[in-house]
């Protein structure tokens, strides 16, 4: 029996309070959300100034980077690269600023984020992500 992380209230918390920290250090108004592995919600935060929509966009890219183990850029890529067959794809969004959560080489969640521009969420992501180490 294989055995594996999961991410508890302690960790998510870390996750949200190094994203937090990026967003307002660059006074980005975004939303936050993080997943377990099988992209089922664990955490929500908008911070102030961010639109209703973005709560929204930023638990499906976190739901595309855990479902599947890869950043959401990559399928952003893949459609803007010519393969628009990925547009009909079971993928929630195709946006970037969705990142995995790896820990011992393992999948254990992702966090998304949205409301300012994609490299500028993607920032504040790969900042959560980075949060366990």
């Amino acid at each position: 029996m294989n055995s594996k992380a999961i991410l508890s209230q302690v960790e998510i918390r870390k996750i949200l309070d190094a994203a937090r920290n990026e967003a307002l250090h660059n006074q980005w108004p975004v939303s936050l959300a993080v997943v377990d592995d099988g992209g089922h919600p664990l955490a929500l935060e908008r911070l102030d100034g961010a639109s209703p929509i973005s709560a929204y966009i930023a638990t499906e890219k976190a739901r595309t980077a855990a479902l599947g183990r890869r950043e959401s850029k990559g399928y952003e890529d893949m459609v803007n690269g010519g393969r628009h067959a990925f547009l009909s794809a079971p993928l929630l969004t195709s946006l970037e600023g969705g990142v995995p959560i790896v820990f011992d080489g393992q999948v254990i969640g992702a966090i998304g984020v949205s409301g300012v521009k994609a490299e500028q969420d993607a920032q504040v992501a790969k900042a959560g992500a980075l949060a366990l180490g």
